[in-house]
């Protein structure tokens, strides 16, 4: 893949986030904020090579769109945060069904605690006729159903949301139907309150709330239970899950099976969906209210490993392991339906095109205009140039950091460098093309 840059300087970095796939840093290279400090380091724009031009288009969108709060955290720093009409980055707002994502990890905390395990049946902690399903029917459903969307309850009544027995009736052995339905999740939280002997609340507050320093607590509105916090602790959390469960070197999700589970395909039924995370880059998709299977992935926009707490009116959480990025979104929406799909694949739309980087395609230097090879390379590294123009190289590592310049040869001996990810960057009168190189011995 090769780009036209203008500076190699100040865009290498940002070539090496957006446009490779590469293993995520570890959390020596992450930061995070301190708990109970308002001050967060911050990344300038210009150090990831973003368009102030292009961050005004995205600003015009989510204020057009009823944004009350926007966030980007680029390596745990904050790269922009914006608030519209009065919000404020102490202003509580509800998560809506983005909080979904929290009760799952509470149940992966629950079950490293050895409070319970997913393949225990939910009567095991709800009781006999939580449903109006058959005892043997009842008894199918797992912790793990309730989880993925599988319990095979009906979704189709005329109010989803309850939770009462008699508005639970199966319609599919668990596990064989896969449906958007908020009551059996909703009942996850009981299930957690038996398990652990404590509120619900006051297990998130003390095993993951206060830990990584969010704010806010669930309420109960109806039949739902709705987490209500402000901005920044949602882009904690999502910190905390870019890190894999771990805030800095601090443990909170210990149980590593029950994470990969939860933000990888966790049944067939539907590929883009894990334990309440919503998951791109899969084969298929289904979405809330249809027994539809659509081909492709869910945000055509974002990159595969995207991973999403979505929730009506537009609350979005996405985090993006291959670019290190925690895009957090609050606020209302023109449309109230209760994944707006369409919303994210458009704000991430907006944040693809924040770089200036543009591609070679439409300029004077192309990926034509030389051969390089062998890539892997592991001795000599042999450049091609078709257009019998002078040109210079320069070699970066994956960090960034030039380790050669020369301005005359036509291989390079790359047996001396570590093994890993490099660019290679050619400049000539015409522009400078960059393409990844992998050094392997």
């Amino acid at each position: 893949m090769i780009f036209q840059v203008k500076s190699i300087t100040t865009k290498i970095f940002f070539i090496y986030i957006f446009c490779c796939n590469i293993h995520p840093v570890s959390a020596q290279n992450l930061y995070f904020p301190p708990n109970n400090q308002t001050q967060w380091d911050t990344m300038s724009i210009e150090t990831l090579g973003w368009c102030p031009e292009r961050i005004n288009d995205l600003y015009n969108y989510l204020e057009n769109n009823q944004t009350k709060g926007f966030i980007i955290l680029k390596n745990g720093k904050m790269v922009l945060e914006k608030y519209f009409g009065g919000f404020t980055k102490d202003s509580l707002w509800y998560w809506a069904s983005a909080g979904k994502t929290v009760t799952s990890f509470m149940v992966g905390v629950a079950q490293q605690e050895g409070k319970l395990n997913l393949s225990q049946t939910s009567s095991s902690f709800l009781g006999n006729g939580w449903t109006s399903c058959a005892t043997t029917q009842e008894n199918q459903i797992t912790i793990r159903h309730q989880l993925t969307m599988t319990s095979g309850l009906d979704d189709g009544l005329a109010d989803p949301y309850c939770t009462l027995p008699n508005c639970l009736s199966c319609i599919a052995p668990a596990g064989e139907r896969w449906a958007y339905h908020n009551a059996p999740y909703t009942l996850l939280d009981k299930v957690i309150e038996n398990a652990t002997s404590t509120s619900f609340n006051a297990y998130f507050i003390s095993k993951l709330r206060n830990p990584i320093g969010m704010n806010g607590q669930f309420f109960q509105i109806d039949y739902n239970n709705i987490l209500v916090s402000n901005v920044r602790s949602m882009a904690r959390f999502g910190l905390l899950i870019l890190n894999k469960g771990r805030w800095g070197f601090t443990p909170i999700m210990q149980d590593t099976a029950f994470f990969n589970q939860m933000v990888n395909t966790s049944q067939q039924l539907n590929k883009s969906y894990g334990y309440l995370w919503w998951l791109n880059g899969k084969e298929s998709f289904r979405v809330p209210g249809l027994q539809i299977q659509f081909p492709g992935p869910l945000f055509r926009s974002a990159p595969n490993d995207m991973i999403s707490a979505i929730g009506k009116n537009g609350q979005i959480l996405n985090v993006i392991p291959s670019q290190q990025l925690v895009i957090i979104r609050m606020g209302n929406a023109p449309t109230s339906s209760e994944v707006p799909f369409t919303m994210n694949d458009s704000i991430m739309k907006y944040v693809q095109n924040l770089p200036c980087v543009t591609q070679t395609k439409d300029h004077g230097l192309d990926e034509n205009s030389f051969d390089i090879y062998p890539n892997p390379s592991g001795d000599i590294l042999f450049i091609n140039n078709k257009m019998k123009e002078n040109f210079s190289i320069q070699l970066y590592n994956d960090l960034g950091r030039r380790v050669l310049t020369d301005y005359s040869v036509s291989n390079i001996d790359v047996s001396i460098y570590p093994n890993g990810i490099y660019f290679l960057a050619i400049r000539n009168n015409l522009g400078t093309l960059l393409k990844k190189i992998v050094i392997q011995h």
